[in-house]
């Protein structure tokens, strides 16, 4: 019997497809025990403005860390990010359909009492998956025994921790993973099939490869539908 893992480091408000993924394992796996990079889409997401698009993000305490696991950073003045963040939301969604029904669990997410930038984003990940009434088997890497390997050989490493034989891959990772190697260690590279649909958006023209809160906050309970009507 197939057993699928997903694994992806715990993303800020992530995009469509990531929850793509996310809905097609059967076990996900949060990789945190690995390098922060600055500027990825670890602690900072886009949005759709008036004006466009726009990044959203949470600041980190940086100075001296520059070579943190993501699992150690924390928020650098959390209320004050929190306060910043709640607001640029707010301002820009709260003419949206779905926004009155959906922020106040947001912000309960968001003030989950932690300052670690794990907890916080895997914290609005589940809220998200609340909404979309998916259930989900989450892992994190840094809490399983046994993982060792750098890129291809930890991901397997991961899967074989956790029973999988099929891993879910998304598209680029092709430039980094060796397909040999998951053939040798006998678990099938599956690669997403993911294409990105288009909703109803304020402020003109469709903008894709927003943040998930784009589409949570303009569709509400059809967001699930959205997503997996792929191809």
């Amino acid at each position: 019997m197939n057993k699928i893992v997903g694994i992806h480091q715990p993303n800020f408000l992530p995009w469509l497809g990531y929850f793509y993924k996310i809905m097609k394992s059967d076990v996900f796996v949060f990789l945190d025990d690995v390098q922060y990079v600055k500027r990825s889409f670890i602690n900072r997401n886009k949005i759709k403005t008036h004006g466009g698009e726009k990044y959203i993000r949470l600041p980190l305490h940086q100075k001296g860390k520059y070579k943190q696991l993501i699992i150690d950073c924390a928020l650098f003045n959390k209320d004050e990010a929190i306060d910043h963040l709640t607001k640029n939301i707010q301002m820009n969604y709260k003419k949206s359909k779905y926004f009155q029904d959906y922020f106040s669990s947001f912000e309960e997410a968001l003030n989950n009492g932690s300052e670690s930038l794990v907890d916080i984003n895997i914290s609005l990940i589940k809220w998200v998956l609340c909404i979309l009434e998916e259930t989900v088997n989450f892992k994190r890497s840094s809490e399983l025994e046994g993982v060792s390997g750098v890129s291809t050989e930890r991901l397997i490493s991961i899967c074989k921790n956790v029973g999988g034989n099929r891993y879910l891959s998304g598209f680029g990772g092709d430039k980094y993973q060796d397909k040999e190697m998951f053939d040798d260690a006998n678990i099938e590279l599956v690669i997403t099939d993911f294409e990105h649909p288009t909703y109803e958006q304020k402020w003109g023209d469709f903008i894709p490869n927003l943040s998930i809160i784009d589409l949570i906050f303009n569709c509400g309970k059809n967001s699930k539908s959205i997503i997996l009507n792929t191809k």
